[in-house]
């Protein structure tokens, strides 16, 4: 089944990506430039693309994310430290993001004679992102049946979508994925801060994993406690 891999660059995209390519599936992958606070990531789409030997495209949305106002992926707000699913990681929240990129991919996908587009997103992501959980999954590869009925048949793959960030770190090492050549912080830094919501969440990925992280963060610890504390939380 001929397949487009929506494609940050982050380690669950890439991961996805060597996945499909391992079925002998992968037709290429697309990228959204929507104004989020740097565009280091879409490097590293790029070198996956052309490490897999298919197509990348980037489709330029700043002036819809320059809309999408109120996260501090598209403003000036700062990035919060701390475990992925805090309250506080809200402020990361996009609105209607995955929705408006999907819809994008499943047009190109049409366009191009692709059989399905895949998505990396996962449980870790349903806490804060209501368009990466199940039901939106199941809800928007159903409209995309109606919205390209007697045109073309384009399915939604989301593999991960019940699994876990470690689900995913395993998925890759099967199918050698270069972990360090992904990129998670939202913050842009030379180096993985270590200390955002993302970085958090991939440092204990490859922990319960069993995993060797490649990752060079600047504080590469700081996760231990972030993890214990909202753990910690829970419990009350």
């Amino acid at each position: 089944m001929k397949t487009l891999v929506v494609c940050s660059g982050g380690l669950d995209s890439v991961s996805l990506a060597h996945n499909i390519d391992a079925k002998g599936d992968l037709m290429g992958l697309i990228s959204f430039d929507y104004g989020q606070r740097h565009r280091k990531e879409l490097e590293f789409a790029a070198a996956a693309a052309k490490r897999l030997g298919v197509f990348h495209q980037i489709i330029d949305m700043r002036a819809i994310g320059s809309q999408l106002t109120g996260s501090a992926l598209t403003g000036d707000l700062d990035v919060p430290d701390g475990h992925y699913a805090e309250e506080t990681m809200r402020i990361t929240v996009v609105p209607n993001r995955n929705a408006i990129m999907l819809t994008i991919a499943f047009g190109v996908a049409a366009a191009r004679q692709v059989d399905a587009v895949a998505i990396a997103v996962h449980g870790g992501d349903h806490f804060i992102y209501p368009d990466c959980r199940p039901g939106f999954i199941e809800s928007f590869d159903t409209m995309q049946r109606h919205a390209l009925e007697g045109y073309a048949s384009v399915k939604l793959l989301a593999p991960y979508v019940t699994g876990s960030k470690a689900d995913i770190v395993t998925d890759g090492a099967k199918h050698h994925t270069p972990f360090g050549e992904t990129w998670s912080c939202y913050k842009g830094g030379e180096r993985h801060c270590g200390r955002c919501g993302t970085c958090v969440e991939r440092r204990e990925a490859f922990h319960l994993a069993g995993v060797d992280d490649p990752t060079d963060y600047e504080d590469p610890d700081f996760w231990k406690s972030a993890t214990e504390g909202f753990k910690a939380e829970e419990v009350r």
